[in-house]
């Protein structure tokens, strides 16, 4: 059934706005104790924010509706998503909440939710809250929110928890880093972190004022780190996104190693060391085709998946696969979290960069097939199979390309857009298919 508040990566919005203005979120703090009261006599959750300005204010009326619904709540103050994610799954926590838009500007905020596993809640519980939410929200909301206070005690626990996944025998003292934590969750995190592993460390974005989270840094924005990594002779940098659940990487000399790279380097050193069940490894449709081929010539297949690290996860549970992740960037290391974890992904590469002595000889041979994305903005998103239109230059494509490329079109799960990603071998296919698969939507449903 259509979702009234959910999206693909729980609630999106703009604050003060439905379904992010009080009624709401106060309802959704009231609904999420609810249904932990079924199996707990005195739920706690955990709560954590990235740094936008409107952080506090969410967190606080989500409080108060948790606590109107009879849970207790922690408040980890500002804390990355998989750090509430990690707290939850190795404490008594009932549930994480964390207040982020990842990624988006300053002006958007959210709401997630994890269980006491550490994990996203299935598509049934997020619906059965929805129904809750619909319920409280024509109750009266709290008019005095409750004061917050920040338990410092949770951040040194999540920094031991990633201090004690280096890989063993890495040698970390000295090396080089340039870490771009986004003006978000890392800011003081990734630093702490690399500095305690004795890493010798530049920074950038580790200077929220609450409106700067993402401009310009982070890993949307690569320039600076791209540019800052040379000049200061680092071996690789590491750029994070605002909630710190994704990062992409610039080797030596200015190169971006994404997702896909990260997977290569992971599964060729898990492999090495028999350490790679089924010799099998899951990404998304998004995943270039130069990623698959890499990893067939080292005897290593590649899973796909629907986009979404819930998708990833899913498949990895029931397949019994310990490395998966999205080219975006978000890796998940099942043996040490089921949640994608740009400092803990940091932590990995940092290790085998030390084992091996630079970024660049940990993807080597991973050539990409030319790709491009594009956003079309569209009114509405019909089923795409029932576009005629659309239909037609997708089986152009497809024709063409044969087994020489690959064409993904979907809907954004949090925003009015059609995404066309287009990879073949040569460049001037994928301009050609993808300006006439974009075009052909912008004819039938373009805003």
């Amino acid at each position: 059934m259509p979702r009234q508040f959910f999206g693909t990566d729980g609630i999106r919005g703009v604050p003060g706005v439905p379904p992010l203005d009080d009624a709401t979120l106060f309802a959704l703090g009231s609904s999420v104790a609810e249904f932990l009261h079924r199996d707990h006599a005195s739920p706690h959750a955990l709560i954590g924010t990235d740094t936008r300005e409107s952080g506090p204010h969410i967190a606080s009326v989500v409080s108060a509706g948790l606590q109107q619904g009879g849970a207790s709540v922690s408040f980890a103050g500002v804390l990355t998503t998989p750090g509430v994610a990690c707290l939850v799954r190795n404490n008594d926590y009932h549930v994480g909440v964390v207040v982020s838009a990842s990624h988006n500007p300053y002006q958007d905020n959210g709401v997630k939710l994890f269980s006491h596993e550490g994990m996203k809640f299935p598509d049934a519980v997020e619906e059965e809250i929805e129904a809750g939410i619909l319920k409280h929200r024509a109750e009266k909301s709290a008019t005095a929110l409750p004061n917050l206070a920040p338990d410092d005690s949770l951040h040194h626990q999540y920094l031991d928890f990633l201090r004690s996944r280096v890989i063993p025998g890495a040698p970390l003292k000295g090396l080089r880093i340039v870490l771009d934590c986004a003006n978000g969750a890392a800011f003081q995190l990734g630093p702490e972190l690399f500095t305690a592993l004795g890493c010798d460390i530049i920074c950038i974005g580790t200077e929220p004022d609450g409106r700067n989270i993402n401009a310009g840094c982070g890993s949307l924005h690569l320039k600076k780190l791209q540019q800052r990594v040379p000049a200061e002779r680092a071996v690789f940098g590491v750029a994070f996104d605002g909630d710190a659940d994704r990062a992409l990487f610039v080797s030596a000399d200015g190169k971006i190693i994404n997702g896909d790279g990260v997977l290569l380097a992971v599964a060729r050193y898990l492999k090495s060391q028999n350490k790679l069940p089924g010799d099998r490894v899951v990404a998304t449709s998004m995943s270039n085709l130069g990623l698959e081929r890499v990893l067939a010539r080292e005897n290593i297949s590649l899973a796909r998946t629907n986009v979404g690290d819930r998708y990833v996860l899913e498949e990895m549970l029931k397949s019994g696969n310990v490395l998966g992740g999205e080219q975006s960037g978000h890796v998940i290391f099942l043996e040490d979290s089921p949640a994608g974890d740009g400092l803990l992904t940091a932590v990995k590469i940092a290790s085998l960069v030390a084992l091996n002595g630079s970024l660049d000889s940990l993807v080597a041979g991973f050539k990409d097939y030319p790709q491009t994305i594009l956003n079309v903005k569209v009114k509405s998103k019909p089923p795409l199979d029932s576009l005629p239109e659309v239909a037609r230059a997708l089986a152009e494509a497809n024709s063409a390309l044969g087994e020489n490329g690959r064409i993904v079109l979907r809907y954004s799960g949090t925003e009015q857009l059609a995404r066309v990603m287009v990879e073949a071998e040569h460049d001037s296919d994928v301009q050609r298919f993808s300006q006439s698969i974009a075009a052909a939507l912008r004819s039938s449903i373009g805003a």
